[in-house]
C-alpha cells in the first residue's frame, strides 16, 4: 500500500521554527507577515525588535503612484495597495495620515491597509498639510492638520467626531503667532511660530487645548534663504535645523545644514559659538528626522542602517507655505558636511516624499 506523505499547514508551524523565520525578516516584510494568520500574530509578539526599523521613504510620484523606498537596498518597492491620488501628509511609524482626492482624511496602516476614517474636513481652500501621532500600544492617537496660510490649526483625537480648533493669529501674542513648523510628540504639539518663538500646546484635556508655553526663542536670525525645522528631543528640548540650497553650477547645487540649541545657557563642549549663534558641532552619535521631529538614537553596530550624526532631510517648508516648494531628499552627515545621494530614486518622477520609521 502506497504511504501518502502529510504536508503541515503553514499556519501550524512550531513555534521555535516560525520565531526563527520572524527574527531574520525586515521591517517591512515583518508587519506584513505579522498579518497572515492568528498562530503568526502571536509568534510576532514574543520577538523583541528595537523600537524602529530601518528608515524608509515614502514617495508620490508625478504619475499620482506612491512608492516605498530602502536606501540601505537601494530599492524601490511598490506599497501593498493602490494609493493613487492619495496625499500623504505625516507619518508615526508605520501609520500615515493620508488625504484621498476629495481631502477626507484617514489614517492608514501601509503594510496592512487598517484604515481608520477620520471626521470630514469641510471648507477646504488650500494646501492641507498635518501631523500625527498613533499610540502603538493602546491604539490612541492625535491628528492635527492645517491649510493655506489660515488662522487656525484644527486637531482630533481618538473618539472625537469633530476637530477642534486652535488659532494662530487671533487673540494670540504676536511672538507666538502662525506657524513655521510643527513637532507633535503624543498629546504635546510644539509650534515654531513666524518670530521664531516655541509655542507648546497640551492636547490631553477634554475641554479642547492648554497653552504652556515658555517664553523661549531661539538664538537664530530669520533669514529668507534658509528653512529651519524643529526636533524635541525626548526631555522636551528643542533643537533648530537650518538648512540653506548652495548652487554650485546651472546644474548641480548642493544643501548644507546647521543645528542650533534653543537655550543659550548650554555651554557644554559639544557647542561651539557661530556669529552670536550657539551651534551643536556633533549630534552625539544620534540622527535627526525632520520630517517627524525627533532624534533617533542609532544603535552601535549601526545594525537598523541609520546613520549617525546625520539628518535626514526631505523638504524645509512643509508647513510654512514658501511660494517656492523645494523637494530635497538627503541624509547629511554633519561632520564630513556631505550629503548621501541615492542612485535608486533617478529614474523616477518624485513630486513629494516622507521619511519614516515603521515599528
Amino acid at each position: 500500500m502506497k504511504k501518502t506523505r502529510k504536508f503541515g499547514r503553514w499556519s501550524e508551524l512550531p513555534m521555535d521554527m516560525l520565531r526563527s523565520v520572524l527574527e531574520l525578516l525586515t521591517i517591512r516584510d515583518f508587519h506584513r507577515t505579522k498579518i497572515a494568520c492568528w498562530n503568526w500574530y502571536l509568534c510576532s509578539k514574543q520577538i523583541l525588535r528595537p523600537k524602529y526599523g530601518s528608515p524608509l521613504l515614502m514617495l508620490s510620484t508625478e504619475e499620482g503612484r506612491c512608492h516605498m523606498y530602502s536606501p540601505g537596498e537601494d530599492r524601490v518597492y511598490e506599497t501593498k495597495s493602490d494609493f493613487s491620488g492619495y496625499r500623504f501628509l505625516g507619518s508615526s511609524g508605520r501609520w500615515f495620515l493620508a488625504a484621498d482626492s476629495r481631502s477626507q482624511l484617514s489614517i492608514i496602516d501601509v503594510f496592512s491597509d487598517e484604515r481608520i476614517d477620520l471626521p470630514p474636513v469641510e471648507s477646504i481652500k488650500g494646501d492641507l498639510r498635518g501631523v500625527l501621532w498613533v499610540d502603538e500600544k493602546n491604539g490612541d492617537y492625535v491628528v492635527v492638520w492645517q491649510f493655506g496660510s489660515h488662522e487656525f490649526l484644527g486637531f482630533c483625537k481618538k473618539g472625537d467626531d469633530h476637530y477642534r480648533e486652535i488659532t494662530t493669529h487671533i487673540g494670540v501674542p504676536v511672538d507666538l503667532k502662525g506657524v513655521y513648523d510643527m513637532v507633535l510628540k503624543g498629546y504635546s504639539l510644539y509650534v515654531l511660530t513666524v518670530h521664531k518663538y516655541i509655542r507648546h500646546l497640551d492636547l490631553s484635556g477634554q475641554d479642547g487645548f492648554k497653552d504652556v508655553s515658555e517664553n523661549q526663542r531661539f538664538p537664530v536670525k530669520t533669514r529668507d534663504l534658509f528653512s529651519e525645522n524643529i526636533v524635541v528631543k525626548t526631555s522636551g528640548e528643542v533643537l533648530c535645523v537650518r538648512s540653506k540650497v548652495h548652487e554650485t553650477s546651472s546644474f548641480t547645487r548642493r544643501r548644507t545644514f546647521h543645528v542650533y540649541n534653543t537655550y543659550p545657557e548650554d555651554r557644554d563642549p559639544g557647542t561651539y559659538y557661530y556669529d552670536g549663534d550657539i551651534e551643536l558641532k556633533s549630534l552625539r552619535g544620534e540622527a535627526l528626522f525632520l520630517d517627524l521631529g525627533i532624534p533617533v538614537k542609532v544603535a552601535p553596530d549601526h545594525s537598523l542602517g541609520i546613520e549617525p550624526n546625520s539628518i535626514y532631510f526631505s523638504r524645509g517648508d512643509r508647513y510654512c507655505h514658501k511660494k517656492v516648494s523645494c523637494l530635497d531628499m538627503c541624509v547629511y552627515n554633519l561632520a564630513t558636511k556631505t550629503s548621501k545621494p541615492f542612485p535608486g530614486l533617478s529614474n523616477l518622477k518624485v513630486k513629494d516624499a516622507l521619511w519614516f520609521l515603521p515599528r
